[in-house]
């Protein structure tokens, strides 16, 4: 099996705040959605190489909600949020809060898109309430978590 390392696309609009990620996997659509959905699983990828993730709470249904924490040392970033509409292998929408800012609530939906070949692509728009707050998520290095948790997700995907 050959294995292709592919680009994440994160781009902007410039007249509604929002951060589009983009990113194809070498996995069927159902499999993907499941590292989204399998709190077992999201533990694996979801954030840097750096950090050690644990759940509170996970509870991915319409409805449902969650509660994470990233651990780097003594440092600890807390993530919470709600799921509004949750379709199997097909789209996730959902709030998101970092606990360090927790003014900021980001509206995200997950579209898992099958492509030819088995292969996935997923596409993740989050909407967040001004510019300067998206810059400022921007700047915090999330690009850097979002591509080495995808890598991440690669490697669990190719087990």
């Amino acid at each position: 099996m050959t294995t292709t390392t592919r680009e994440t696309e994160i781009t902007t609009d410039p007249k509604v705040p929002v951060i589009r990620i983009t990113r194809e996997f070498d996995a069927l659509p159902a499999k993907v959605f499941r590292a989204h959905t399998d709190p077992d699983l999201l533990v694996q990828w979801l954030g840097p190489r750096d950090l050690e993730m644990t759940i509170d709470y996970f509870d991915c249904r319409t409805g449902g909600s969650y509660r994470y924490l990233h651990r780097r040392g003594a440092d600890e970033f807390g993530f919470h949020g709600s799921f509004h509409e949750v379709r199997p292998d097909t789209v996730i929408v959902q709030t998101f809060t970092f606990e360090g800012f927790p003014d900021g609530v980001a509206l995200e939906r997950a579209d898992f898109e099958a492509l030819d070949g088995g292969r996935t692509r997923l596409t993740v728009t989050s909407l967040v309430g001004s510019f300067e707050e998206r810059d400022a998520i921007l700047a915090s290095g999330m690009d850097h978590g979002v591509r080495e948790g995808y890598e991440k997700l690669d490697e669990l995907l190719r087990k």
